[in-house]
């Protein structure tokens, strides 16, 4: 006779939201978002076809026959966790998530974390390229593509993790050399420019009030870390994303020499293709990104 089984996946989200009671802590339990269990449990449901759980405003509640369901599944999961340890052989075939980032962010903010991934899912090999193309126009698939936003792109998922912010920034031995004391000290100094972002500088002293000012000097890259990486040597200021100089700031290999203005920027958010959705591989990553994203916020 040929065993009828529901969706594992969506099994496993079920009984963790029923025995917790919470799907927020059914998420963290399993080390994805709050919407992958949501999604799982209304999967569940349609298989069903019925309501396993009454849906209030912050909380939610097992219907009654989703009780008497879970009483049933719940030991089994207990006996199949058993008896994986007793009998299971250790993992040797890694799973690999193919990841797709622009070098900047990649460089300064990513793979300074990575070793915090790995050490937490070993089993996971992570391939990272980078690209600063649309995400639309990437010519390989991808299981996450991370790029500003939040845009919409048919076909794609989008979650935000990361805010950011832009301000000028500098090494300390340059304060030294020659202090910043009001903004209007700027005309001393020389400005870092990117070729790609060219109105960060510009739009920056608008919002100073301060267009009339003639720096020294200008330097212009054609790659944002080379920009970054002036300002760390002391070359000059350049505009910092705060969310991709925080490591700096905090070791003092760069200092913020005014409070403001700020300028406002795009957040990074991961684009996930439809099909990759409720791919348990990818919601793990995204939500290391959403908690990795929090703490620098």
């Amino acid at each position: 006779m040929k065993r009828v089984l529901p969706p594992l996946n969506a099994l496993r989200a079920f009984e963790a939201a029923g025995r917790l009671g919470s799907f927020k802590d059914a998420a963290a339990e399993l080390h994805v978002t709050h919407g992958a269990v949501s999604q799982q449990v209304r999967l569940l449901e349609a298989w069903l076809g019925a309501s396993l759980f009454e849906r209030h405003n912050r909380r939610v509640a097992l219907t009654p026959a989703a009780r008497a369901y879970l009483a049933e599944i719940g030991p089994l999961f207990e006996h199949l966790s058993q008896a994986t340890a007793k009998y299971g052989l250790p993992q040797t075939v890694s799973q690999t998530l193919s990841v797709n980032a622009p070098a900047t962010f990649t460089l300064r903010w990513l793979v300074p974390r990575l070793a915090t991934f790995r050490a937490a899912y070993p089993g996971v090999d992570v391939k990272v390229e980078t690209s600063n193309e649309p995400v639309e126009s990437l010519p390989a698939s991808y299981d996450v593509i991370i790029r500003g936003g939040p845009d919409t792109f048919y076909g794609y998922s989008m979650q935000p993790f990361l805010a950011e912010e832009r301000i000028p920034v500098c090494s300390p031995a340059l304060l030294q050399q020659l202090p910043l004391q009001t903004p209007e000290n700027i005309r001393q100094h020389t400005l870092l420019h990117t070729s790609s972002l060219p109105r960060l500088w510009p739009d920056w002293l608008a919002k100073a009030d301060m267009t009339e000012i003639t720096p020294a000097a200008a330097l212009t890259f054609d790659h944002f870390y080379l920009t970054l990486q002036a300002a760390v040597d002391g070359i000059g200021i350049a505009m910092g994303p705060t969310a991709l100089i925080a490591d700096d700031l905090a070791a003092g290999r760069l200092v913020m020499p005014f409070a403001g203005p700020r300028l406002a920027s795009r957040s990074y958010c991961t684009y996930v293709p439809d099909e990759k959705s409720a791919d348990e591989l990818v919601e793990l990553f995204r939500s290391w990104l959403e908690r990795e994203g929090g703490h620098a916020s």
